[in-house]
């Protein structure tokens, strides 16, 4: 059942980049494969099932023993040919890649430990072509705020609230997190316009896995609830990531 609910967390942020990519494919012409980047992509999770779709993907991550692993996942669905992993980071991506050279940029889980997210997202804006697609997901303050709280950390809570970190600063080894604003901020310095905002786990991960596991069809009935507020306003706030889509201007 476990395994169900990790695939459920990561469902909807699928759902809507593999609609992003159906959307690139198009307006580029469907006669030939899109160029990816996944940004800190590790064993391949996202870049091996964009390959699926017969799209050619570069994986650019700092871990030798992630990018060993994507080697093996892409061998084991016959996408080796579609799939090339080079170690290096957000800082290092236009060592590896033209300017103007990608139709989509996938940047999940990084902004939120790198040195410097405006510069990550000015080089995978460098690396976009006009008009190409940013996929980003980060981590929400408002919602470890949240989840904190009812918990029952009250003083953490409130120290995170007062904490109030800013987009380009962490404490220690913490990952920073975001607010919709400080990232639609970010987005618009590195020109990109922002085309979709879906609020990621809203209620997965404020919810004891005993509640869903012990109730027949649940998991099921969490996933439609998890669609039916993923672009509702009124949930975002407590939604444990925020996952935009963004166009190169």
């Amino acid at each position: 059942m476990e395994h169900r609910r990790s695939a459920l967390r990561t469902a909807m942020v699928w759902d809507a980049l593999h609609e992003a990519l159906r959307a690139r494919h198009l307006d580029v012409g469907a006669n030939r494969p899109l160029q990816v980047i996944d940004l800190g992509g590790g064993t391949g999770g996202l870049a091996v099932r964009v390959a699926e779709l017969g799209h050619h993907v570069l994986v650019v991550d700092p871990s030798p023993d992630a990018l060993a692993s994507l080697e093996r996942r892409a061998a084991e669905v016959s996408v080796s040919a579609g799939v090339r992993g080079v170690l290096g980071d957000a800082a290092t991506l236009l060592d590896e890649v033209q300017p103007a050279s990608a139709d989509v940029v996938i940047c999940h889980g990084v902004l939120e430990v790198v040195d410097e997210p405006a510069l990550a997202l000015t080089s995978a804006a460098t690396a976009l072509v006009e008009g190409g697609c940013l996929s980003v997901l980060v981590a929400q303050r408002s919602a470890a705020v949240f989840s904190r709280a009812i918990a029952g950390h009250l003083a953490d809570a409130r120290a995170l609230l007062q904490q109030r970190e800013t987009s380009d600063s962490r404490a220690d080894s913490a990952p920073r997190r975001f607010s919709l604003a400080e990232l639609c901020e970010l987005l618009a310095s590195a020109h990109f316009t922002v085309t979709e905002v879906r609020g990621v786990r809203v209620f997965t991960d404020h919810i004891a896995s005993t509640m869903v596991d012990s109730e027949p069809g649940a998991v099921e009935e969490l996933h439609a609830l998890e669609a039916a507020v993923a672009t509702d306003p009124d949930f975002l706030a407590i939604a444990t990531q925020l996952h935009l889509l963004a166009t190169r201007l």
